[in-house]
């Protein structure tokens, strides 16, 4: 999508923005029932709920995997959802190996890679921005 489109389809568009304090999980359960209340009367059967799992990786991933703050925003236009979360680490998220089949970590770009339509890391002056875009589904 080229950046006019984009800055078109998301002008003026419902939005959610959050500060995510470094290292609490606690705002894993918060920021899923904020995206599923944006998220309320929107897409598909299932998009809102894969929306939120997806938010859900990303956001545990900056608070894991980085020891600073985070920002997610989700921003809903009329054809698709994009979330965004930006962390202050230049590091770019990776592959650790191949998550044990018992594990509970090691799966949140894989999800990420499976159940978005599109998704990528850019790079900030600093640190960087992980996202994806989910179609409505319709």
């Amino acid at each position: 999508m080229s950046g006019q489109a984009y800055e078109d389809e998301f002008e003026e568009a419902p939005q959610l923005r959050r500060k995510l304090v470094r290292c609490d999980l606690r705002a894993v359960p918060e920021v899923r029932h904020a995206v599923r209340e944006l998220l309320a009367h929107w897409g598909g059967p299932g998009r809102a709920a894969t929306a939120e799992l997806l938010t859900s990786e990303l956001v545990t991933n900056a608070l894991l995997h980085t020891a600073h703050d985070a920002v997610i925003t989700a921003t809903v236009g009329p054809k698709r959802v994009r979330v965004e979360v930006r962390d202050f680490v230049g590091r770019r998220p990776g592959r650790r190996g191949d998550p044990p089949e018992d594990g509970t970590h090691g799966r949140g770009l894989v999800l990420v890679r499976s159940l978005s339509d599109s998704w990528g890391v850019e790079a900030m002056g600093v640190g960087k921005v992980v996202w994806f875009e989910l179609d409505c589904g319709q």
